[in-house]
């Protein structure tokens, strides 16, 4: 098997032979981050090599949380083609922050660990391969306008939840190493870990309003689109009703945890299928939400995260949801 850096090298001079220089050529903008679970200077280099070959491309690496934001504001305001968001679903969730409501679309190479948002837009999850597919995409390009997530004055493009979830991503964020090393394993282990230290006794409760009803629970996961994140090659789907075009959201409120239902509740978490989840009896679900708040019953703050990535923890936040606000191309 080639490694990446051989199979890219081909990739572009395949590129060269059946394009050429043909079309004038887009102006590209690949925001990198550098820490990214799979990405490297030298693969970096080779992307962006493959890239020129269709496109005119700068690359500009980010060095801080919300880097790509500012970036992508900027890219948005000198008139950019395409702005291309290489690294996780972090990268791609700032990139989306900085270009909604903007005209210059945004696309994705994998660089992460599990690249939600990048999958479901359709990019292939091997790196060489999402280059090739965004060579053929300068011929056929398309963009689309696709829903956006909120919280409170922020956007997220496929999930967020407080509660369980998040405690988990705050715990598996702590040891990049080992996320790196070990991927999906690590954060099985770290979920269950962080049960039975946080969620098996006195776990914090939230109340989740939607409209006139009220649900309580100890997790609120709300998508934006489906699935809710991959375990490997297998979609974990959790809520109905949710896509990235059709101005709602999808919501699923884990009740109760206790050690006697949550192995029970598992199976149907890993099946693929989320009407086997909104039927668990631990499980209230919504569909077709425009907007819901989420706040803390007993006094104590519960942490949040946004498109996989910890955010820190709050009382109280609101949800809701805005139409076809990000301009997107794959």
């Amino acid at each position: 098997m080639h490694p990446p850096e051989t199979t890219l090298l081909r990739a572009e001079e395949m590129a060269q032979r059946l394009f050429g220089d043909r079309a004038s050529k887009m102006r590209m903008l690949v925001i990198v981050n550098p820490y990214a679970t799979t990405v490297s200077d030298r693969l970096k280099n080779l992307v962006v090599y493959a890239l020129e070959s269709r496109y005119s491309v700068q690359a500009v690496d980010t060095d801080s949380p919300g880097h790509a934001t500012q970036i992508c504001r900027e890219a948005a305001r000198e008139g950019y083609d395409v702005v291309v968001a290489f690294g996780g679903d972090g990268t791609a969730n700032e990139a989306a922050n900085g270009l909604v409501g903007s005209e210059t679309p945004l696309t994705c190479l994998p660089g992460g660990a599990t690249n939600v948002f990048c999958r479901t837009l359709g990019i292939p999850r091997d790196v060489v391969d999402a280059t090739e597919h965004l060579l053929r995409m300068a011929d056929q390009f398309a963009p689309r306008r696709i829903d956006l997530g909120t919280v409170d004055d922020r956007h997220f493009t496929f999930s967020s939840g407080v509660g369980l979830d998040a405690s988990v991503v705050r715990r598996v964020e702590a040891h990049p190493k080992l996320k790196r090393r070990l991927g999906e394993y690590y954060v099985t282990y770290a979920s269950i870990s962080t049960f039975n230290r946080r969620y098996l006794l006195k776990p914090p409760r939230v109340q989740v309003r939607v409209g006139a009803e009220t649900v309580e629970g100890v997790t609120c996961i709300v998508q934006n689109s489906d699935p809710y994140t991959f375990f490997g090659d297998r979609p974990i789907r959790l809520a109905e009703g949710a896509g990235l075009d059709t101005g709602s959201l999808g919501v699923t409120v884990l009740k109760r945890a206790t050690p006697l239902e949550v192995p029970t509740l598992l199976p149907r978490v890993f099946s693929g299928r989320s009407e086997s989840v909104i039927k668990a009896r631990q499980i209230k679900p919504f569909a077709g939400v425009a907007e819901l708040v989420v706040s803390s019953l007993d006094g104590r703050p519960f942490p949040l995260q946004m498109d996989g990535d910890y955010v820190g923890e709050s009382e109280s936040v609101r949800y809701g949801v805005r139409p076809r606000a990000l301009r997107v191309v794959a």
